[in-house]
């Protein structure tokens, strides 16, 4: 593992790691994309799938200004959200709506992990007087942050909601038929009261020979 002995190595180094991780991004998003359902949700998902591209563009041009070659470094951290938001993804759910809510979700954690890379890289920049650089990843950090904001509002006045609503039907239809059970229940055992009742009233062998009996000791 190569030294890091400056201010700018570092810099680097952090754009290499960031490089990477967008590469990934254009091979993932496509994927969440496909499993979505709602259609505002995978038209955001597209949407950013072309922000990703240009930002991958941009940090080209940003190890130009830097006199580096272009290369991207392994992102663990990417890879490990990535792999992680396949898992969560590639469950069975009940309900698309649920699923949609996971991939805001896994989309939202890939979104708040680049804004805290993109934010420290512009702060070491800005260190350096890098101000193409700085440029450059400003525009990138606010897609970023655009990106989570539309994901969010997508969650609290859609997604989220359509997913609570099919919980709730579903608890609903449960409630029916332990309802439907109960009252059957109440039916049958009130019957049973009336039906002795009427047997009594009609007079038993058993009611009649205590009468009998009764009689013939007086």
């Amino acid at each position: 593992m190569a030294s890091i002995d400056s201010m700018n190595e570092l810099l680097v180094d952090e754009l290499r790691d960031i490089y990477d991780a967008e590469k990934r991004l254009t091979k993932a998003i496509p994927k969440l994309s496909k499993k979505a359902t709602n259609d505002d949700l995978r038209d955001a998902l597209d949407q950013h799938l072309q922000e990703t591209e240009g930002q991958v563009a941009r940090l080209e041009e940003a190890f130009g200004h830097l006199g580096e070659k272009v290369r991207g470094k392994p992102c663990a951290g990417m890879r490990g959200i990535i792999e992680e938001g396949n898992e969560h993804v590639g469950e069975d759910y009940g309900d698309d709506d649920l699923r949609d809510a996971v991939i805001i979700g896994s989309a939202q954690r890939v979104e708040h992990y680049e804004i805290a890379a993109y934010g420290t890289a512009i702060a070491h920049a800005r260190l350096l007087e890098q101000d193409e650089v700085v440029r450059l990843l400003e525009e990138s950090l606010e897609e970023e942050k655009a990106a989570d904001r539309k994901l969010t509002e997508l969650a609290e006045s859609v997604v989220n909601l359509e997913a609570a609503d099919a919980e709730d039907e579903g608890d609903e239809g449960e409630l029916a038929l332990v309802g439907a059970s109960v009252s059957r229940g109440r039916q049958s055992s009130s019957a049973r009261p009336r039906a002795t009742a009427s047997a009594r009233g009609k007079g038993s062998p058993a009611s009649a020979g205590r009468t009998g009996g009764r009689s013939r000791s007086r």
